[in-house]
């Protein structure tokens, strides 16, 4: 089938390469003419034919909203637009509003993959009505891993990105835990490789996971993490998680920790923060700030 994919950086270049590899034709937009196949949206939507699917891969927010504001009056009614970006699943349900008041379909997706997604495929959760979702379920099964799992029909509006927060809270604990427990091996006098203990932890443990494969990947890199500062940002489903389980009642004590710490990131230079800066960089490319930056 074909497919305009709007947004062209880290993972949305690499998403159109697996959906190419996979028999699609995808024509890519991006405000960078580097990495583009057309020049503008309105002659993207004018290469494909109807219905048409687009998918946008770009920032949260007013990129978005710009984005979905201009494709709203460039499509036609049975088109659908697919938000593949990290958006709040509120901003789903508003954006699913708009157009269907034009009659254009809308399905949110969470994305993970990563850096890593070319090879291995990106985990997608996805929310909309069934009718759009079938006109962009080839798209998902490629970009998809292989095999019967990763890839979900996660329910209506706004649950693909909700679903997905959920997800990356879940990560913020995950890797904080990791921190936590290397910070403590490296402290100790009596533990004189950390590094190999992580790396035993890899094969018959209940702690094994890709996260600590890529902590000692990290650690392969840079034994004691010494060329890293102790930043790591959040990109917001860490917040937006602590406020959805404040808003329902849901006590989150780890993942609330696990977000409160990266704010404590920014005071100190903090051991455990390099773990987590080391962390986000393997899987997503994320940036790190080295001390000779500041």
């Amino acid at each position: 089938m074909e497919l305009g994919l709007v947004g062209l950086g880290k993972m949305g270049g690499n998403m159109r390469e697996r959906i190419r590899r996979a028999g699609h034709t995808v024509i890519g937009y991006d405000r960078n003419p580097d990495l583009a196949d057309v020049h503008s949206l309105e002659e993207l939507v004018g290469e494909l034919k109807g219905p048409r699917v687009v998918w946008v891969m770009v920032p949260a927010g007013a990129a978005t909203q710009a984005t979905i504001d201009e494709l709203a009056e460039l499509l036609q009614p049975g088109d659908v637009v697919v938000d593949g970006g990290n958006s709040r699943w509120t901003d789903d349900e508003k954006h699913a509003e708009e157009l269907k008041a034009k009659g254009i379909g809308f399905v949110d997706c969470g994305v993970s993959g990563g850096v890593w997604g070319l090879q291995n495929g990106y985990a997608l959760m996805y929310g909309g009505d069934t009718e759009d979702i079938t006109k962009v379920q080839p798209i998902f099964d490629a970009l998809k891993p292989e095999g019967d799992f990763g890839s979900v029909h996660a329910g209506k509006v706004g649950a693909g990105h909700f679903s997905k927060m959920v997800h990356n809270g879940i990560e913020y604990a995950m890797m904080q835990a990791y921190a936590e427990g290397w910070e403590l091996l490296e402290k100790v006098d009596s533990v004189t490789d950390v590094r190999e203990v992580f790396r035993s932890w890899q094969e018959g443990t209940v702690i094994r996971s890709w996260l600590l494969d890529l902590a000692v990947n990290a650690l392969d890199d840079d034994e004691h993490l010494e060329k890293l500062r102790g930043f790591a940002q959040d990109s917001g489903e860490g917040r937006w998680t602590v406020e959805a389980a404040i808003d329902n009642a849901v006590p989150l004590p780890a993942i609330t920790a696990s977000l409160f710490a990266r704010f404590a990131s920014r005071q100190d230079d903090s051991p455990q923060m390099k773990m987590i800066a080391a962390l986000r960089n393997q899987f997503g490319g994320h940036a790190v700030e080295s001390k000779s930056e500041n």
